[in-house]
């Protein structure tokens, strides 16, 4: 398995990772319950209450992937949402591209960053936040943890080792590009659902219909038919 390393706090486990892979070039990963700069897509914060939380960072060579960085993130969307439906025993659903909603509420996010080391191997930094204890979300009201949602307590320890050796054994994908697809569309957020858009500052309703080997999602507009979209582009509200 993955070696894994605790570190008591630090800025963003993303960054911390890259000091260990100089003695595990193979592989390796990290993780603290008190992060205090972590990142999430494009620049975005994750903030996180100390002792509450997890954040885990896990480092893998990027020769070894058989498959595209963009299917490589929808595989790992999946399997952290495989993990949560199983020790929550609830049916975790995907936001487009790597959010995972438990009951309505964003409870994990996903940075996957590509980076060269200095032992000039190119890994991707696979950045996983996951909100497990804490109740306080006055300021996103769209944001959960696992015990708001469930009212379960998981131990913070116990719960990173069972995480940890799950997305080991799960993270290098067995399966073809096409089932990739398949099983990230079966369990997208709001999928083939009225939902509500903001596009160019101006609200519209559509469906979402399916994301695209290429990282596009595809929705249905009420007022321009079916058209794609990369991250950013747009937001989906509700």
């Amino acid at each position: 398995m993955i070696s894994l390393h605790h570190i008591p706090t630090c800025g963003s486990t993303n960054s911390e990772i890259l000091e260990f892979i100089q003695e595990n070039p193979c592989g390796t990963a990290v993780y603290t319950f008190c992060q205090t700069a972590g990142r999430g897509q494009y620049g975005n914060r994750w903030q996180s209450r100390p002792g509450e939380n997890l954040a885990y960072s896990l480092a893998v060579e990027a020769n070894l992937l058989r498959t595209s960085a963009n299917l490589f993130n929808y595989h790992t969307a999946t399997a952290v949402r495989d993990f949560i439906a199983k020790v929550t025993d609830c049916d975790a659903e995907i936001k487009w591209p790597n959010d995972i909603i438990l009951k309505k509420k964003k409870i994990c996010g996903i940075l996957i960053e590509k980076h060269k080391a200095e032992n000039l191997r190119e890994y991707f930094i696979i950045g996983i936040g996951i909100n497990i204890l804490n109740d306080e979300f006055s300021e996103l009201p769209k944001a959960g943890s696992i015990f708001t949602q469930t009212g379960l307590r998981p131990d913070l320890h116990m719960f990173t080792e069972e995480f940890h050796q799950y997305i080991s054994e799960n993270i290098f994908p067995q399966k073809g590009d096409e089932e990739i697809l398949e099983k990230f569309n079966g369990h997208l957020f709001r999928k083939d659902e009225v939902s509500v858009f903001e596009i160019e500052k101006v609200r519209q309703n559509g469906i979402i219909r399916k994301a695209d080997a290429e990282g596009f999602l595809w929705v249905e507009l009420e007022n321009g038919g079916l058209r794609k979209f990369y991250h950013k582009e747009m937001e989906l509200l509700y």
